[in-house]
Formats: structure tokens, sequence, C-alpha cells
């Protein structure tokens, strides 16, 4: 009967509005007791005090590019990356190639999670066939699967009818669509946000309305078919706007923002560095200011890291030609407990909240909670500790970060996933 005891952390449990000095006993793969002064001399003892234990991080939009993009990350390689960055749940995009829009695509990921995964991984099927926006995918046996949730990301759902249908069909086995929002008659193939900025740099422009236009017909079309829909990776505060007024209206609509649209701004690409080339685009500061404040009043629900990593190859190329993407598992904690919670924008029981509780509410998992008879996954994090980010120590293959060198506060230090430790003093344990 295995036990480990956390002894002496600040317990910050949001789903039981928990903040206390306490001790946490894990039985069996269970959160057995959240306590002061437990005594359990048969259990493996850490001392966390002055750290702070929370539920098990949970990333609802990262990419593990396998299979057939091995070359830039794997489904061990990535979960790794994942427990490094503190995240014990993960739920895989289905850009892969061939892309996720099958039952046996979906098993497939599940059980190459089952063989070489550190961290839960909970694969999304793609909304439309091989992600073209022409045929719907098959859904509901995909469901049956093991999806859970159905996503085109990377790719936006351009035909209205088609996107209906998909609500229909989403409607009915109960997941949300997860939309990546973008007219592409609009981007016109650009490169960074459209502005002053674009113009003295003389990059191509993508302007805000490209993301705009669509989230607002995806909000008309959950008013018409009542699907659950969730925007990924909103960038402007229009699109926020719109958010407030969904959920002011009752719709199902939820929504998630990425660590580097609430810290960057299209400023950060003056020195065209292709590790700022992300999509959507970098904005200005008006619009990052909306998003936090978006984020802290619950209209954004949660954060997302949207890991996406890539070779040297698919960045050290002129930035027009450059990926889209940073690789973000493992600095995505660390950056926003900097730049928020040191800054007192959020606290850390609402950054918790926006990366644990929030995200697993949204898909219905099992996850982001402490409280007695749960799974234990856990995530210790050290709020003190200086670091400076070393894009060449990530366990993901994708070394691409705009972030290296940045001194950073924040970093998770133990990972527990099922009661087993995963990561412990920033290093992975072999699966």
């Amino acid at each position: 009967m295995s036990k480990l005891l956390l002894k002496g952390g600040r317990v910050i449990d949001p789903s039981q509005a928990m903040d206390l000095v306490a001790d946490v006993l894990i039985e069996d793969g269970k959160i057995a007791a959240v306590e002061k002064d437990i005594a359990a001399a048969d259990a493996e003892c850490r001392d966390v005090t002055g750290k702070i234990v929370c539920p098990g991080l949970v990333d609802i939009h990262c990419h593990l590019r396998e299979p057939g993009l091995e070359r830039k990350e794997t489904i061990a390689t990535g979960s790794r990356a994942a427990a490094a960055g503190g995240f014990t749940t993960v739920m895989p995009m289905p850009n892969t190639s061939p892309v996720a829009d099958s039952p046996a695509s979906i098993r497939y990921v599940r059980d190459r999670a089952e063989e070489a995964g550190v961290v839960r991984v909970y694969p999304i099927g793609a909304i439309t066939k091989g992600s073209e926006g022409k045929e719907l995918s098959e859904m509901s046996a995909m469901a049956d699967a093991g999806a859970v949730a159905f996503s085109d990301d990377g790719r936006p759902v351009l035909s209205s009818r088609i996107m209906r249908l998909a609500m229909e069909y989403s409607h009915i086995t109960g997941l949300p669509l997860i939309a990546h929002e973008e007219d592409l008659a609009l981007v016109d193939d650009g490169d960074m946000n459209e502005g002053y900025v674009s113009t003295v740099l003389g990059l191509r422009g993508n302007p805000a309305a490209a993301e705009e236009t669509m989230i607002a017909r995806d909000i008309i079309l959950v008013r018409l078919t009542g699907a659950r829909l969730h925007i990924a990776h909103v960038s402007t505060a229009h699109g926020v706007e719109m958010i407030r007024g969904a959920k002011a209206e009752g719709l199902p609509v939820t929504a998630e923002v990425t660590p580097h649209h609430l810290t960057m701004t299209e400023e950060a690409v003056r020195g065209y560095d292709t590790n700022t080339k992300v999509n959507p685009p970098l904005r200005t500061a008006a619009d990052v200011e909306a998003l936090i404040e978006g984020l802290k009043e619950g209209v954004i629900d949660c954060v997302a890291t949207d890991h996406a990593p890539h070779t040297v190859e698919d960045k050290v190329v002129e930035y027009h030609f450059a990926a889209n993407g940073i690789s973000g598992f493992e600095t995505a904690l660390p950056v926003l407990w900097t730049e928020l919670v040191k800054e007192g924008r959020l606290s850390e029981s609402e950054l918790i909240d926006r990366m644990s509780c929030q995200p697993a509410r949204i898909m219905g998992l099992p996850a982001g909670s402490l409280a007695v008879g749960h799974d234990a996954d856990v995530t210790v994090i050290d709020p003190d500790t200086i670091l400076a980010v070393d894009k060449n120590s990530f366990y993901s293959k994708g070394k691409n970060t705009p972030y290296h060198g940045r001194l950073l506060s924040g970093w998770p230090v133990m990972t527990i996933v099922g009661g087993r430790a995963v990561m412990e003093n920033r290093v992975v344990k072999e699966s």
C-alpha cells in the first residue's frame, strides 16, 4: 500500500475554496486526507514548507505532433515536457499527420500515451475529415473511442454550413467544439498584427477583425444550435467583449488565452525573432490589458499553453516563412506567476483556478481538485526561487521560445500523477 505525505505546504484548491497550511496524504493514488499535522509513519515524506500544493495543472490545448511529425515532438517527449511544467493532464490537438479524424487515430494516441507518456493524455478529434473543412469526421465514433472534444485547430472551419452541422452533431455527443477563429480571406497570409508596427517592420498584417468576425459567426451559430463552443486562444479586446456578451446571454460559450498573449505585445516582433511568430499574432498593449481583465473576471475561463514545438529549421528562416508557435509547456506557469501573480494582477488562487480547475470543468474531466477520494494529481510550486529560462534544458524537442534567458519565479518543483511523483526538483523520472 503506497503512501506519500506532503508536509507543511500552503494548500490552495480553488475547487473547494481552500487556502491553508496543511499536510496532504496520498494513498494508493488517491487523496486520502488534507489536514494539519498528519502522522503517517509508513508514508514516504516530502517537506514542502514554503511551497504551494495545488491540483495538478490541466492544459486544454497543446500539440504533441505524433503521429507523423515526430521530428518536432512525440507523445513521450511532450508528456515529459508537460510534467516538467507542472501539468498532470494535457489534451493534444488533432493536427498530426495523418489528422486525428477517426476512432482508430484517437485510440492510437490513447494507446501511445499509455505506453510512452508520463502524464494523462486525452486526445481531441478533428471536426472535419483531414481538417479540410469539407466533410464532417466520425464525431460520435471518436467520442466513443475517447475523444474529449473536437477541433480543426490551425485550420478554421470556413463554411458556416459545415460549422452549423458540426455544432449539431457535437451537441448530440455532449462534447464541446474548440474553434480556431480566423477568417483566412482577411488574414491574407499575414505575419503579425496589422497596424503601425507591422507597417514599420514591412511585415504583412493580420487584422484583429479576422479573428473577431469568426467569433461573432460562431456565437450566432451557438444561439441557433445550443451546442457547446470553446473559443481557442482569444487575442483581441473586442473578442473578449463578444464572449462577455455571449455569457451574459446565457449561451454555452467558454474561452481560453495563452501565456504569450497575456505577457507579450506586437512590440516583441521588432527584432524579427521568429519565436514571436504565433497564430493568432501578438496584439497591442490594449488587447493584452483586456485579456488579463477578462481572465481575472472569468469571461475568459482558462489558460491554455498552445504548446507548439518546432524544429530549428522551422524557425531559423525569414519571418514570413517561419512556422507559427511557441514551445510552451515548460515556461507557462513561471511566466504567468512572474508577470501576473507577482505584479498583483491575479492572485495565486485565481491563477491555479484558471490553469487547473476551470479547464478540467470545461472538459468534464476528473481533475482539478484535491478533494478526498479524487485522483492524486498534484503540482507543487516554489513561489520564491528565481531561475533563468534555458531552452537547451527543455525536455521538449521544441526549443522555440521567446523567453530564453528570462529570470522567472513560480517554478513547479514536483508533479504527481496518480500518486506517483513523475517530476521532482526539476527532474522528470522515467515512465
